[in-house]
């Protein structure tokens, strides 16, 4: 896992550094989005806060995670799939926050529909986040 990291790093041109490879790290192990809290807590008080925010936002920067809006307006940091670079982001998928675990999943397999703006109206980004029980919370 650690040669796969320090490679995702160097293909984005970033420094090999602690916080990156521990921050990295900890999104691959856990398969879903974090929050900048959960980050904090699972990094064991190595970093602080503005070396976590800092290293979230040059990884949205780069295309390696990209962000989740939630309903209490705070954000949910996920990988992206390969394909994503710096300033271009292919994350059109659907995220599903279930209401009883907390856990935010991002549903590949279902993407955002294209939404028929009026004229002179341009989309940037479209989020779709969908709430409810998730399929290990309903069993």
């Amino acid at each position: 896992m650690q040669d796969k990291i320090s490679d995702i790093l160097k293909r984005n041109h970033l420094s090999i550094t602690e916080a990156r490879k521990k921050i990295l790290g900890l999104f691959w192990e856990s398969g879903n989005a974090m929050a900048h809290g959960d980050i904090e807590q699972k990094s064991s008080d190595e970093f602080d806060r503005v070396t976590i925010y800092r290293t979230l936002q040059t990884f949205v920067e780069k295309g390696i995670i990209h962000t989740i809006p939630t309903a209490d307006n705070s954000v949910r940091y996920a990988l992206c799939k390969d394909e994503c670079g710096a300033g271009h982001h292919h994350d059109d998928h659907v995220h599903f926050i279930c209401d009883d675990c907390g856990t935010t999943y991002c549903i590949d397999e279902v993407s955002v529909p294209k939404v028929k703006l009026p004229k002179g109206f341009k989309a940037e980004q479209t989020d779709l986040v969908i709430s409810g029980t998730c399929n290990k919370c309903e069993q």
